[in-house]
This record gives C-alpha cells, sequence and structure tokens, in this order.
C-alpha cells in the first residue's frame, strides 16, 4: 500500500496519483521541458542525476516536483532540494518518492519536502501516529527555518545569495 503523507496527516485524494485521465500528470524531465508551454498544470519527476537548474525557466509554472530517492543510502535528492528551495526559490509542492523511511523523514522535511509518497509499513505506521525522530534544537541553517538553537561562532554558517 502506497500513502501520500504530509505534517498534517495522510492525504485521501491526492491529485497526482489518482491516474484518472483529467489528473494532472508528473511528467519526467525532459517531458516537463516540452510541456511547459501548455497551461495545464503539471509536475516534474527527479531522478536523482538530473541537473535542477534546467527547470530555473520554467519553475513558477510547476505545481509539484517529486525528487527521487532510489535507495536509502542514496541521498543526492536531499541536495536537490536544498538547491531548488534555496538556490532557486521553489515554493510550490516538493514531494520526496521512492524509498523514503521514516529516519529520513525529519531531515527532509528540514530540506524542504511537504509530501511523501510512502511504501514502507512500519513508517506508515509511525508517520499516522506523528511519532517523528529527531532533535529539537539545530545549529545548521535548513529550508524550514527552524528556529535554531545557541549560535556557535566555530561552527559552519551558510550565507544565502539572492
Amino acid at each position: 500500500m502506497t500513502v501520500i503523507w504530509t505534517q498534517d496527516g495522510i492525504v485521501e485524494k491526492d491529485p497526482w496519483t489518482q491516474g484518472a485521465e483529467d489528473a494532472p500528470k508528473l511528467l519526467p524531465l525532459a517531458e516537463a521541458l516540452k510541456h511547459a508551454q501548455d497551461n495545464a498544470p503539471f509536475g516534474v519527476v527527479l531522478q536523482p542525476a538530473d541537473d535542477v537548474r534546467t527547470l530555473a525557466p520554467i519553475l513558477d509554472r510547476v505545481a509539484i516536483i517529486a525528487l527521487t530517492f532510489p535507495a536509502f543510502s542514496d541521498g543526492r535528492a536531499f541536495s536537490q532540494g536544498m538547491l531548488l528551495r534555496e538556490r532557486l526559490g521553489y515554493q510550490g509542492e516538493m514531494r520526496a518518492v521512492g524509498t523514503i523511511l521514516l529516519d529520513q523523514v525529519p531531515l527532509m522535511l528540514r530540506t524542504g519536502f511537504d509530501s511523501f509518497e510512502v511504501e514502507h509499513a512500519p513508517t506508515i505506521k509511525r508517520l499516522v501516529e506523528k511519532r517523528l525522530p529527531g532533535i529539537d534544537l539545530h545549529y545548521q541553517p535548513a529550508a524550514d527555518h527552524t528556529d535554531a538553537g545557541p549560535s556557535y561562532s566555530w561552527r559552519r554558517t551558510a550565507i544565502l545569495n539572492g
């Protein structure tokens, strides 16, 4: 069973996964670049090796970007997510798809993910119960702009270029 989860809970009727003929489409990067001239809403599915900067000219027309995690040990989509949020200023929905396990979800939230396509039954159970693992205080910069803990001059800080 696959569910879509957000911080508000399980999404019952997700327009991107219903599969109806008139439903909006999640397109691979190459197709999305061609589809950008259409007025119909569309989303993009990015693979780990895709360059997110390719989306910059059409980013304002993309309703959702699904970033793929092909394995628990492949974290390239974390970097893609931060690039989309911090450097390219993407404000739309960002979804994690693929191999999504509970331990990754708090980090995904910090890097700007809004929704998660989850198949792993124990992860679904914990998400439904809103039992996320994590640390309450953070000193690293993040896309979710969580309040930071005490500052330390010797630790790395981020300088955001607009």
